[in-house]
């Protein structure tokens, strides 16, 4: 063949073409800063120009056209998506002027952009680059953070470069982070002896890093040595990550160098920063001392102006001093950074690469990881074994040298690399290539890891000629650009052919006048993933500009004549350059300046043949294998090539053409149907010179393929078409056919046979691809005649009779030429059968290893090592390499590749696993089973599968991953882990805003602050009446209240104005008190909208009057109002409305300051607002800057609100700053000598309960002495600290309290304070110590208004001092302590105390008692005093006792505060519990305590007192209650609303709506917890002493009634059917630790409901029979039910089949299963479809119930199968696995099929078979024994009747003359054609052996039924068909009747 022709039929055609250009130009255009960028660039930048020459950008194109005078540069990549998907798009980067843009797109879709950066001056590069965050997380380049920085780097380089000279050349982005290059300036002074040069490369492994001077350790001179990398003439020309090498270039000796990259070693590291006295080369010596002392110059700014190091000293001096004087910049850290950073290059993915520590040295350490370093920049300040003045540089990365090339003979001066890339050839080898464009070459290295892995081995280089060269990475190849303008594919270095651009002319052969073309620079190409740079001074420039002689002296180095390489057409259209490859896309860059995009065509598109590619590639050699690839790419992509149908058939074709066939005389190949042209392989059939048609024409049509596969189809047979007899075909037997043994595949014929049969092998485990396997099997047949493969022949005949009865074409292939065929050693003589080895395991019969190709027969591998662990039981098959399962077939050369190919299934077993099932769906979850892939396994094989996720759905454990959920069907779990693994977010059951309400109502609905309550859970928890409206209505405060009085007749209209106005006085009383209960109730219950403020309710204090409705209005001046009345209520409402914020929402700095209000009225409400959102957390994102705002402007009620806000936020984390910020507002944390300020004093109690909470539970030494001292602080000095001076010592109290909290007596180095003794004597009084310390000054003067002597005022200091011991001995059991605070039990000293502390100190004293609260009346009464008891008033007397030695007003007063105290401490024992025996006792004595309200003797105790004491119980009974929102107690408070005149003061009502919204705490979603913290913030809230109007503070300050919030815990949990994603009811058992008090303890409970405190339980059960059970297991750790709670409490159940929810049918009597109990008889006809909805909402299984179930007019014979079928779908969905439908439909068509003779294939026979042999094999049957409840195809009788069936069938077939031919088949002749398919069949059914297996068995001389019984059990045959064979192995072929 010419060469001219050969050209011809080696041409590619290319895809389709498109124009392309950057799409960033076309949104840069649209940018936003286009005009102000228009402007700039109207001066052109001389200096950009004359700074880097030539050399500028790497990799970027720089288009000068007429319209646009700027440069722009790009590069593409491919897209990366998220985990698993795969993508088809580009990414760009795109670089015009100070623009860069970042877009994606495809050619089928539009491209978006997904950032753009401006920058003040020109960005010279942008490049992507993955940094490695060290705690062991890779930071993608392409996320948020990654692409911000580089831009950053990339785009501020410019800032530095005119003003100062420093000359960072390149930027590249390496594995570990950047790698600079500084570029040698010309006019660099050559290095005079003293000074030798500077290191050239830098790298930055973070962006926050300084950087560090490269080393290289390098041996080609000799001795190895390290050194800085500091030779100027060095270039980078390219960078790869993966794997990770440098190639540079020398331009002194014109080489290539490529070198390893990777981090230094710790002795390298010491090695170069060895300081002169280690001996070493002088250079060397010098480099270190010299580099640091020019550093150090640097830094002190006494630089020498030009010097090229500047960049890189200032950058370093920077953390030592401050930033060079001459970088003039905004920002120091991020220009100097960024002046480095100008860079070019993908990443090439470093996702492997998991976190690196950063080094950092002392002399001490050995290890150079210390992980103990974990923040990223390297803190050098400790290298302690360095000189502290001249400390060095650590180097972080070091390059090996690995290859050089030869020197060429002829050296040229600039023969750098422009373009170098990686490519891979068809068969995985790599070539390391680089274009040298001076001498149009491109040179390819074969490199290849060594076997250890440690380094590459480099081989020779290998010239190809081209002008520009581009790697097509999508399938494996590398498109050259030769001169003559010829595109042309390589693999490698193998010449694959020319590539054929449709749409463009390609370069005529004709010889036309050899123009030299129009030129630009030569640099103008780049592509992304290969980065090009040269580095031209200006003046090698010019030269380039002429290319004329330059090409033609080049082509001379051409071996192909001139005449063909310079035929320039006149067309001046030609390609010019080759850039951005990505995948298999590649930008043409034509010479009219247009570019064109095209994509080089996949190598092959049917998963058929990709596979068979695999298959082969994998067993044959190498070289082979790139021929074999190169002469199937050729023919398949020729231009107009054939299309995907006919994809198989050309692949036959050529496949057999080579292997030797001449496919143009065997018979079926030449019927093969090309549709579209014929490829150039196979010559155009001859036309026929008869225009007329023959008889010929008509045997051809029917010998065809198509007619044979159409006269086997199912079609054919309904519509009873007879089959057409076909005279035998002449050419069949006139010729036998002989092979070419000359051609490429001949020899390995046998290894190519035998790798198709397995992946046909592996195509009959994914039943899609049932087509593929019919092609396939033609093929093989074929291939095992002329093998004489007998056994192959008769297995094939076995699965397809009959395709492969038709085909007999032998070809001869002679003795000799079977010589050299090579016999793999793989090749067995039996073929493998996957589905015969199954049977053999199911039967239990010894299995030999199933051959597998690693990568391409991975199904088979997963089938069979299941297998192997679920039937054999044998659980080590799947942990090790699974060799005594499996061999692996490679050939000889591929050893070492495949090793490393198991390693993915490995799988760790975690220790819970108990069955086999279990670690089963663990293990084929870990190596990517899902159930799209189980689908398609044939219904047989999956059998065993499905049956081990049926065991594991029953029982699942809950910590599973997601995948393992997913694959078990267990929807509920899978969400659940789903959900665990997202960030937390909003909870998924949104909140739905009531909408059953009239829109009438909905303006007014809308502000009452609490329409954002969960409405759809909250009426699943009370879902019987309508008590959440009702305590809305009792909670509102935005409306006007009722003021009904009646006008009595001899009252004026003034008169009766001025009462309406005093009862309206005495509601508000009542409205400024709701707030506090309206924000527990809807506590944490609204994600705010971040665009918009939060809405705050109004509060409303005016009145209408009915019946005119007229509006009554406090501010009329009729009556006196108290002044800044509502000041404290706004606060309350501020707070409310701020704790509806949940604490997962997003909230910013930003966001809380926007919520300001402008005006000044609503200041309170946003101090209330600064307050919750510290209770919730979000305080903490507030700017200190804008917390400093706030407190200055001296808004007394703001201050206190951040003041606790930012405490509660920050509790107890002894955080610096705030205390620092708390101190100022605390006279006595600050210094003696300080100015005094002047803080208002509420805002001191703030402050120092603030002091607690950041403090809490530490025991600080300081802070509790100082607030020791303050409990008993005296008044003054002169007129300070003189009102209310209760709740300042009280605030002491509390803080000193939590700061001690629960330490008891460990209080360790305070015992010199005296804690507990001075906290007695502030209880009990006694003479005042002296002031000592610090503050001793300021008391000297005395208080100008108190005077106290010099005894301790028991009433300011008692109820702190309390308190503080009783948070410090909390839970204690302290009885020395509790014994001081018991009740006096003399009438002397019970007038001592008064009654209010009375009920403190009993608290105090049970709270330290803990153990001994008991929750009845006897306890309670246990506490009160015997002179108490003895003297007691009954509630009934009607006339008092007198008594003149007794006080019975002390006593009745005492008493009643004793018991409340008691209550008290139960409602804290119990807080959260609903405990019921803690409840009745507390109603109990609510009851009692309100029918005394009542009696003749409430006025001796005192009608204020018992309010307190009643109010006190209605906390403790809602503390029990809290968040259940029990019927009973909301009954008391409602009552208590309702009282509004009398002693009903502001504060008992704020008590009051306290315990309203405690019990029904965040919409019953909270309860309370009673730990330490919890118990110290309630105390705080519920202080006993209530305000008695709404500006009183003086003994408890309001702000504190809000630290409920930290008591409070989300504990409600919510099951959510997973199915309609709405919370439904679920019966749940709740399992109790046993404890002192009772043992463990189960109970049941109807969620949703509030779960006990976690602590105090064992596990959690979802309780079937209405959902699938599930089991959370608490003694392995709290967290996962916690974070559960935190996120909403939502845990997803599922309905079990046939039951209906608890809401449908509470009872249980309308679920499915209940009614087929009464129908037993007639199961399948009682069940309708209509009623599958009960059974499952699967709507797959509504449709199959629709279209298959239901009865229609004259059915017929179809009643039948519709009978079937219901009763199929009924098993399925009561036995709760629906999946088996499938499987039991394909089951009874398989058996109609064989009952109607029309099995064509014996697929599914074998598929019958093994489900028959899984449900007798022994390891099924062991199972069953074990559990016989729980299995598929559980109590059907379903199996054993299609088993009868098939066997009837068979006998009946064999009686009627199938034994004729079964006799004929054993003894070796053919059997009659129309009994073949039904005799497959039989010989499958009943294990047959073949004639060949017969034969070798001995078996012709048994005479009698046990000789041959004995004989065949070698072979396995069963018993059952050896009864059948029997007649006939005995020689008597009289049909056997059994």
């Amino acid at each position: 063949m010419s060469d001219h022709c050969d050209e011809r039929a080696t041409m590619i055609a290319a895809g389709d073409l498109q124009e392309f250009a950057p799409r960033g130009r076309e949104q840069s255009r649209r940018h936003p800063s286009a005009l102000s960028l228009q402007l700039r660039r109207l001066q052109p930048a001389p200096e950009l120009c004359s700074s880097d020459g030539a050399a500028g950008l790497v990799g970027s194109l720089r288009e000068v056209t007429i319209h646009d005078r700027h440069r722009e540069s790009w590069q593409l990549r491919k897209g990366i998506s998220d985990v698993g998907e795969e993508v088809d798009y580009d990414e760009e980067l795109y670089v015009a002027s100070n623009v860069v843009i970042w877009s994606k797109g495809s050619r089928s879709q539009a491209s978006a952009v997904y950032k753009a950066f401006t920058v003040d001056s020109p960005v010279l590069q942008a490049l992507w680059c993955d940094f490695i965050i060290p705690q062991e997380k890779v930071e993608k380049a392409d996320g948020e953070l990654g692409k911000p920085s580089e831009t950053a780097q990339s785009s501020c380089c410019q800032n530095h470069i005119p003003k100062c000279h420093i000359h960072v050349a390149n930027v590249w982005p390496t594995k570990y982070g950047l790698l600079f290059e500084r570029s040698s300036s010309s006019h660099e002074v050559p290095p005079s002896p003293p000074r030798e040069p500077l290191p050239t490369m830098f790298s930055m492994l973070h962006p926050l890093d300084e950087i560090a001077p490269l080393v290289c350790k390098s041996g080609v001179f000799g001795s190895c040595r390290v050194q800085y990398v500091a030779d100027p003439t060095l270039r980078i020309v390219f960078l790869s990550a993966e794997p990770s090498i440098v190639m540079t270039y020398d331009t002194v000796q014109s080489l290539h160098t490529v070198w390893a990259l990777r981090r230094v070693k710790p002795e390298e590291q010491s090695l170069v920063l060895k300081f002169p006295d280690q001996g070493g080369t002088p250079q060397h010596m010098a480099t270190s001392s010299s580099l640091t002392a020019h550093l150090r110059s640097l830094s002190k700014g006494d630089s020498p102006g030009g010097s090229p190091f500047q960049n890189y000293s200032s950058i370093h001096s920077q953390s030592r001093s401050s930033s060079s004087p001459n970088l003039q910049s905004r920002s120091p850290t991020i220009s100097n950074m960024a002046a480095l950073s100008r860079s070019h290059s993908p990443a090439l993915g470093v996702h492997s690469f998991s976190g690196v520590h950063r080094f950092n040295f002392s002399s001490s350490a050995q290890s150079p990881r210390r992980p103990s370093v974990t923040h990223s920049p390297n803190s050098i300040a400790n290298d302690s074994f360095l000189v502290p003045e001249t400390e060095p540089i650590v180097p972080e990365l070091c390059i090996d040298h690995l290859w050089t090339e030869t020197v060429p003979s002829m050296r040229s001066k600039n023969s750098q690399a422009s373009k170098v890339f990686i490519s891979t050839d068809l068969c995985g080898q790599k070539f390391l290539c680089f274009l040298v464009e001076s001498q149009l070459q491109l040179r390819c290295v074969k490199f290849q890891e060594s076997n250890d892995k440690s380094q590459l081995i480099f081989g020779s280089v290998t010239n190809i000629p081209a002008k520009d060269a581009a790697p097509v990475e999508g399938i494996d190849t590398l498109l050259v650009l030769e001169g003559s303008g010829n595109l042309v594919l390589y693999s490698g270095v193998v010449r694959v052919g020319k590539v054929f651009i449709p749409g463009l002319p390609a370069p005529s052969l004709t010889m036309s006048n050899p123009m030299p073309r129009p030129s630009t620079p030569l640099d103008s190409v780049s592509t992304p993933s290969k980065p090009l740079n040269k580095h031209l001074g200006p003046l090698e420039e010019s030269v380039l500009l002429s290319p004329v002689p330059e090409l033609r002296d080049s082509s001379k180095i051409h071996d192909s004549p001139y005449v063909e390489d310079c035929t320039f057409q006149q067309l001046g259209t030609f390609i010019q350059a080759l850039r951005d490859p990505v995948h298999n896309r590649v930008t043409l860059e034509l010479s009219n300046n247009t570019m064109v995009r095209i994509s080089i065509p996949e190598i092959a598109t049917s998963e058929l043949v990709k596979r068979c590619l695999q298959g082969l590639k994998a067993i044959l050699p190498k070289e082979t294998a790139v021929q074999m690839l190169v002469k199937w790419y050729n023919a398949y992509n020729a231009p107009g090539g054939p299309s995907y149908h006919s994809e198989w058939n050309l692949f036959v074709t050529c496949l057999m053409n080579m292997m030797g066939y001449n496919t143009e005389r065997l018979c079926w190949t030449r019927n093969l149907d090309f549709e579209g042209s014929l490829s150039p392989v196979i010559a155009p059939k001859k036309a026929r010179p008869s225009e007329t048609g023959s008889d010929e024409d008509w045997e051809y049509l029917l010998s065809s393929d198509y007619h044979r596969n159409f006269e086997s189809h199912p079609i054919a047979k309904a519509l009873r078409l007879d089959p057409l007899e076909v005279s035998a075909s002449r050419d069949d037997f006139s010729q036998s056919l002989s092979l070419d043994s000359s051609t490429l595949l001949f020899s390995h014929i046998p290894a190519i046979f035998f790798v198709l049969h397995l992946i046909y092998e592996e195509l009959k485990l994914n039943s899609l691809m049932g087509e593929g396997l019919r092609s396939l099997v033609v093929l093989l047949v074929q291939l095992a005649r002329d093998l004489k493969l007998e056994a192959y022949m008769d297995y094939y005949y076995r699965d397809y009779p009959a395709l492969v009865k038709t085909s007999r074409q032998t070809c001869i292939i002679d003795q000799v030429q079977t010589g050299f065929m090579l016999h793999p050693s793989f090749f067995s003589a039996e073929p493998p059968s996957i589905f015969q080895w199954l049977s053999s395991c199911l039967k239990g019969e010894g299995v030999q290893p199933y051959p597998y190709l690693p990568g391409i027969c991975e199904r088979s591998k997963l089938v069979v090592l299941s297998v192997a662990l679920y039937i054999l039981g044998d659980e080590s098959a799947v942990l090790n390499e699974a060799s005594h399962y499996l061999y692996k077939i490679t050939s000889g050369q591929r050893k070492q590749q495949m090793e490393q190919d198991d390693n993915r299934c490995n799988f760790k077993s975690s220790t819970s696993v108990s069955s086999l099932a279990e670690k089963l769906v663990l293990w084929m979850t870990s190596v990517g089973f899902t159930l799209r892939d189980l689908e398609s396994l044939p219904f047989g094989v999956a059998l065993p599968i499905r049956d081990a996720i049926y065991q594991c759905r029953e029982q699942p454990s809950s910590d599973w991953p997601e995948a393992v959920c997913l694959l078990i069907g267990r929807q509920d779990l899978s969400k659940q882990a789903w959900e665990g693994s997202l960030q937390k977010g909003k909870s998924s059951v949104g909140t739905v805003p009531s909408s059953d309400i009239p829109s009438a109502a909905e303006s007014e609905e809308d502000e009452d602050g609490m329409n954002d309550m969960n409405e759809e859970v909250m009426s699943l928890i009370w879902s019987e009446d309508l008590r959440v409206q009702e305590v809305r209505r009792l909670l509102q405060s935005a409306r006007p209240v009722r003021v009904n009085v009646v006008q009595m007749p001899e009252a004026s209209d003034h008169e009766y104005i001025e009462e309406k106005e005093n009862r309206l006085l005495q509601l508000c009383q009542r409205t400024m008190a709701l707030p506090v209960g309206r924000g527990m109730f809807t506590l944490f219950s609204y994600h705010p909208v971040p665009t918009e403020q939060l809405p705050i309710p109004k509060l409303n204090l005016t009145g209408r009057a009915p019946p005119r409705n007229t509006t009554v209005d406090l501010n009329s001046g009729n009556i006196d109002v108290p002044p800044n009345m509502a000041c404290w209520a706004s606060f309350h409402n501020g707070v409310a409305a701020g704790l509806k914020i949940a604490p997962a929402s997003q909230i910013d700095s930003a966001w809380i300051v926007y919520n300001k209000p402008k005006i000044a009225e609503l200041a309170n409400e946003y101090a209330g607002f600064l307050m919750a959102l510290g209770l919730n957390g979000h305080l903490t994102k507030l700017a200190t800057l804008n917390i400093h705002d706030y407190l200055t402007k001296g808004h007394e009620m703001t201050s206190i609100g951040l003041l606790l806000g930012v405490s509660a936020a920050k509790l107890g984390t002894m955080d610096m700053s705030i205390t620092r910020l708390l101190s100022i507002h605390i006279p006595a944390l600050l210094p003696p000598t300080s100015t005094e300020l002047d803080v208002p004093h509420n805002v001191q109690v703030a402050a120092v309960v603030g002091i607690g909470l950041v403090y809490q539970g530490t025991a600080h030494r300081h802070t509790a002495e100082v607030l020791l001292a303050e409990i008993g602080r005296p008044p003054g000095p002169e007129m300070e600290y003189c009102t209310d001076r209760e709740s300042y010592s009280l605030a002491s109290g509390l803080a000193l309290g939590m700061v001690c909290l629960g330490h008891g007596s460990n209080l360790i180095g305070m015992s010199d304070l005296n804690v507990p003794e001075q906290l007695y004597q502030y209880m009990v009084g006694g003479h005042r110590r002296f002031q000592a310390g610090m503050h001793r000054e300021k008391h000297k003067s005395p208080s100008y208004q108190i005077k106290e002597g010099d005894t301790i005022n028991v009433d300011v200091t008692c109820p702190g001092a309390t308190l503080a011991l009783a948070m410090i001995y909390l839970k204690t059991n302290n009885r020395s302590i509790a014994d001081w605070l018991k009740a006096p039990d003399t009438m002397y000293l019970l007038d001592f105390v008064k009654p209010e502390f009375l009920l403190l100190r009993t608290l105090a004293r049970c709270l330290i008692l803990w153990d001994d609260i008991l929750p009845n009346s006897k306890w309670v009464n246990s506490n009160v005093p015997q002179i108490i008891r003895e003297n007691i008033i009954s509630l009934h007397a009607t006339e008092l006792p007198s008594s003149e030695d007794l006080s019975l007003e002390t006593l009745a007063q005492a008493h009643v505060y004793i018991i409340a105290g008691a209550c008290l401490s139960l409602g804290f024992r119990f807080a959260g519990s609903e405990n019921l025996a803690a409840f009745q006792c507390l109603y109990k004595y609510a009851t009692d305590f309100l029918k005394c309200l009542s009696a003749p003797t409430a006025s001796i105790t005192g009608l204020y007192n018992l309010e307190t004491c009643l109010s006190v119980l209605l906390l403790a009974l809602a503390m029990v209650m809290a968040g259940s929102g029990n019927l009973k107690v909301l009954q008391l408070c409602r009552f208590m609303h309702k009282k509004t005149g009398g002693e009903m003061n502001y504060g008992f009502h704020l008590a009051h709506h306290m315990a309203l919204g405690l019990l029904f705490l965040g919409g019953g979603r909270y309860s309370l917890s009673t730990s330490n913290s919890s118990i110290a913030a309630l105390l705080c809230a519920l202080y006993p002493h209530f305000p008695v109007h709404s500006t009183d503070n003086r003994y408890h300050l309001q702000a504190l009634r809000h630290l409920y919030v930290l008591a409070a815990e989300p504990r409600l949990l919510t099951p959510v059917d997973v199915d309609t994603n709405s919370p439904c009811y679920a019966l749940i058992e709740v399992t109790y630790k046993g404890t002192q008090w009772y043992g463990e303890a189960t109970e049941e409970l109807m969620a949703p409901t509030l779960l006990p405190e976690l602590h105090l339980l064992k596990q959690i059960r979802v309780k079937g029979p209405r959902y699938w059970e599930l089991l959370i297991d608490l003694s392995k750790g709290t967290t996962h039910l916690q974070s559960i709670l935190s996120k909403g409490g939502i845990l997803y159940v599922k309905l079990r089949a046939g039951q209906l929810s608890y809401k449908e049918d509470p009872m249980g009597w309308r679920s499915l299963l209940a009614q087929t109990v009464t129908h037993r008889s007639s199961e399948a006809r009682a069940f309708k479809p209509e009623a599958i909805s009960a059974f499952t909402s699967d709507p797959a299984l509504f449709s199959f119930a629709d279209y298959f179930c239901k009865p229609t007019m004259d059915m017929g014979q179809k009643q039948e199968i519709l009978d079937l079928f219901s009763s199929i779908l009924y098993e399925c969905v009561t036995q709760e696995n629906p999946e088996m439908l499938p499987t039991y439909i394909a089951i009874d068509q398989a058996v109609r099929r064989l009952e109607r003779r029309e099995m064509s294939e014996t697929f599914e026979l074998w598929q019958m078979k093994l489900v028959l042999e899984f449900f007798s094999s022994r390891s099924h049957q062991e199972r069953m024994s074990r559990n016989p409840t729980r299995g598929l195809f559980m109590n059907s009788e379903f199996l054993p009747v299609m088993k009868c069936t098939i066997d009837n069938t068979l006998d009946q077939w064999l009686q009627a003359g199938g034994d004729v031919s079964l006799h004929s088949y054993l003894s070796g002749q053919a059997p009659e054609e129309s009994q073949l398919s039904m005799l497959a069949c039989f010989l499958i059914y009943h294990s047959v052996p073949t004639p060949g297996q017969l034969a070798a068995g001995g078996l012709e001389g048994s005479r009698n039924f046990s000789e041959l019984l004995l004989k065949l059990r070698r072979l396995h045959v069963p018993v059952r068909a050896l009864l059948r064979l029997a007649p006939l192995l005995l020689g008597n072929p009289q049909a056997m009747v059994l």
